[in-house]
C-alpha cells in the first residue's frame, strides 16, 4: 500500500453537528466499520413530555434530545454526558440513562481493547483447506476498516466483508472461569468473486508474552465483531 493511500484512508477533518463536534473520515468512504450514523432527532413538537418518566414539558421542565437514540428527555432522565465515540464526538455528550450505560461498556473496547487490535499479534494462519499454516502478525489498520496480515506475503481484509467471527476455545481453568481462546475462525467475501473465504488464526503454543499478547487480540476481535454486527443492524 503506498503512503499516499495509507494517508487518504486516515485523513480527518473537523465538523460540527447539532449535537456537538465530531471528527470524522474526510472520505466517508473510509469511516470506521464500527462507527453510528447520529439519530435524527424526534422533532420538538411531537415531544410534549418526557419519553422515560412522563414529566410535562414547560418553562421550568426543559426538554433534551439524546445523541444517541434522539428521543427527547427531561434534564433528570438525560443528565450524563458521556464519550461517543463510535459516533465521533469529541468531547463527552448527553444521553439517556439506557443509552449512557451502553457507552459505557463500550468505552472499555475504545481504550483497551481497540489499542489491542491495532498492535497486532502472531498467529498460524491457515487459509482455506489448506494444510500448511502460515505464521503471520494480524492488526486492525489504524482507520479500523482492514485486517491486515503479515508473513511471507501480505493480505488485506475488509472488515466490512467478513460474515463470520467464531471465538475458537479449550477447557476451564482450575477452579472455574472462562474457557481459554486457543484461536478463531473466520469467513469473508472478496468483492469481485463468488463464494465465501474462509481462514484459521490458531494462538501459537508457547508461556512468553507472545502468547498472552494473541489471546487478548482473540478476544477483542470477538468483541469488534460484536460492534460490527450492530453498526449493520442499525
Amino acid at each position: 500500500m503506498s503512503s499516499e493511500v495509507s494517508a487518504r484512508r486516515d485523513a480527518k477533518k473537523l465538523v460540527r453537528s447539532p449535537s456537538g463536534l465530531r471528527m470524522v473520515p474526510e472520505h466517508r468512504a473510509f469511516g470506521s466499520p464500527f462507527g453510528l450514523e447520529e439519530p435524527q432527532w424526534v422533532p420538538d413538537k411531537e415531544c410534549r413530555r418526557c419519553m422515560q418518566c412522563d414529566a410535562k414539558f414547560d418553562f421550568l421542565t426543559r426538554k433534551h434530545h439524546c445523541r444517541r437514540c434522539g428521543k427527547c428527555f427531561c434534564d433528570r432522565c438525560c443528565s450524563q454526558k458521556v464519550p461517543l465515540r463510535r459516533m465521533c464526538f469529541v468531547d463527552p455528550v448527553r444521553q439517556c440513562a439506557e443509552c449512557a450505560l451502553v457507552s459505557h461498556k463500550e468505552a472499555e473496547f475504545y481504550d483497551k481493547q481497540l489499542k489491542v487490535l491495532l498492535s497486532g499479534a502472531t498467529f498460524l494462519v491457515t487459509f482455506g483447506n489448506s494444510e500448511k499454516p502460515e505464521t503471520m502478525i494480524c492488526r486492525l489498520s489504524n482507520n479500523q476498516r482492514y485486517l491486515f496480515l503479515d508473513g511471507d506475503s501480505h493480505y488485506e481484509i475488509e472488515i466490512v466483508h467478513i460474515s463470520t467471527v467464531q471465538l475458537l476455545t479449550e477447557g476451564f481453568p482450575p477452579g472455574g472461569g472462562n474457557a481459554r481462546a486457543t484461536g478463531m475462525f473466520l469467513q469473508y467475501t472478496v468483492p469481485g468473486t463468488e463464494g465465501v473465504t474462509q481462514l484459521k488464526l490458531t494462538a501459537v503454543e508457547d508461556a512468553n508474552v507472545g502468547r498472552r499478547q494473541a489471546v487478548a487480540w482473540l478476544v477483542a476481535m470477538h468483541k469488534a465483531a460484536k460492534l460490527l454486527y450492530e453498526s449493520r443492524d442499525q
